[in-house]
């Protein structure tokens, strides 16, 4: 959640209110121009507040050209009707809304299967307001397990948590939070991710798990679990010390079990100990909804559990947030139920070929150098060809922007700052023809582009790296 600061004194004004919006005032007389930093003195119609917010959203982007987010921007109808049906409920109440409790208990056990738990009746997992939670549970998972092995120590030592430079920021947050010092893998060459040598190399008796990606915010590329697993094999042969596995599969956990699955990423491993992904990315819901899922409950420390009755029966929780709407949870239930796995398994795959084929020809205009190429992850990211100086990947996003396309531009982490990049996510909803329509916009651009005396956005300071 952004952080917001209150207006100046000077930016204070009021909304101007056009004629026509106007109906009777419950107060009398026709509505009076609201102001938008404190609340109005009288109540107006519904129709009236109605047409000022939805005018004021006119300026928003439209998210289905949001190539920047990996979260939804488009479901079925019926899908819409549901979620419409369950926003009053709250999924925190267990015991008042039973059959959404049930529903969510059937997600986690399709997922245990999905990720190949050895026996899903025994994984244990909750649904969360998006991976970012997720991702603290987990956190917060390693840590308690790491404490209970090292009672006789803590808090005397300080633990650390190892993962790629390239991980989202909520890890950054929940070693911040948390207080666990996060030990970075930075980038190296033509390595956009964490290499599991280094990350074993590391570790040490304070480490609490290791962090590995499937699917890179920065590129889309896999970071490889298996390898990671056998060199903390190895590093258990060699010191004893048996370090745990969270994988990270945010939009990764959704998309390789139905197209790549030959890789050995998820609970085949025995040293994976958990598994978050969010259901609003690739799970094809509307935010927001995330999944984490533990191996087993040794791998969840029950007194992370909080037991409450106060709402009625006896409701286990494990969350950040109490309250929350129930109507995500039903619509990841319908998609499950509506799609089953040739289902994502089409949707996915549809979604790969736009993404390879886009790729394919944005290459083939001849400035641009692919880094990778949406055959992992639907998404990819490229740079300016060497011989391109007349402009650079933040011309592009801003001259993109002119036809209503959001292309993040964006700098590396360490040790490749020097690596300024466009990001493209292909979603479902992205498809053959919008992606021709995109291309088309691009190339009508790149002759005014390459005319330019030098690039023209040369403002550092707005380039950031983008989060999921």
């Amino acid at each position: 959640m952004a952080l917001h600061k209150g207006p100046q004194k000077h930016q204070e004004r009021v909304l101007s209110v056009n004629p026509f919006f106007g109906e009777a005032n419950p107060v009398g007389g026709m509505t009076e121009a609201p102001p938008t930093h404190r609340l109005p003195d009288a109540p107006m119609p519904p129709t009236t507040a109605y047409q000022l917010v939805h005018d004021e959203l006119m300026l928003d982007g439209n998210s289905r050209l949001n190539l920047a987010t990996f979260v939804s921007t488009w479901m079925e109808p019926q899908a819409g009707v549901l979620m419409a049906e369950c926003r009053d409920k709250n999924m925190i109440d267990k015991d008042e809304y039973p059959r959404t409790a049930e529903l969510e208990r059937r997600c986690v056990a399709m997922l245990a299967d999905l990720w190949n738990a050895p026996d899903p009746a025994a994984a244990v997992g909750c649904s969360t307001t998006g991976s970012s939670e997720a991702c603290m549970l987990a956190g917060m998972a390693l840590k308690r397990r790491w404490m209970q092995r090292n009672a006789d120590r803590y808090p005397g030592a300080r633990p650390n948590l190892v993962m790629g430079i390239n991980v989202q920021v909520c890890w950054e947050k929940f070693c911040n939070f948390w207080e666990v010092e996060a030990r970075l893998i930075p980038m190296d060459g033509d390595r956009y991710h964490l290499d599991p040598r280094a990350a074993a190399e590391l570790c040490d008796e304070n480490t609490i798990g290791v962090v590995g990606i499937l699917g890179s915010t920065f590129d889309g590329s896999y970071e490889p679990i298996a390898e990671l697993c056998a060199a903390l094999d190895a590093l258990q042969e060699r010191t004893g010390l048996d370090i745990p596995v969270h994988v990270d599969g945010a939009s990764g956990a959704m998309v390789a079990p139905f197209l790549d699955e030959d890789l050995v990423w998820d609970f085949r491993l025995p040293r994976v100990a958990s598994i978050n992904t969010s259901g609003h990315k690739y799970g094809l819901v509307y935010p927001g909804v995330g999944w984490a899922l533990w191996r087993d409950s040794e791998a969840l420390p029950e007194e992370l559990v909080f037991r409450v009755n106060y709402l009625g029966g006896d409701m286990p929780t494990f969350a950040l947030n109490f309250s929350r709407p129930g109507a995500q949870v039903v619509a990841q239930y319908y998609n499950f139920l509506r799609l089953g796995r040739e289902g994502y398994r089409a949707v996915q795959q549809s979604t790969r070929d736009v993404a390879r084929s886009l790729a394919d020809r944005i290459e083939g205009l001849g400035d641009f150098r692919l880094l990778t190429r949406g055959d992992e992850l639907p998404v990819f990211a490229l740079t300016t060809a060497d011989h391109v100086t007349a402009y650079d990947v933040f011309d592009v996003s801003r001259r993109m922007r002119e036809s209503g396309w959001l292309v993040p531009a964006y700098t590396f982490p360490a040790n490749r700052e020097d690596l300024s990049v466009l990001r493209i996510v292909c979603r479902n909803g992205f498809s053959h023809d919008l992606a021709d329509l995109f291309l088309a916009d691009l190339t009508r651009l790149l002759p005014e582009l390459r005319r330019q005396p030098h690039p023209l956005n040369r403002d550092k300071e707005a380039a950031t790296s983008f989060h999921h």
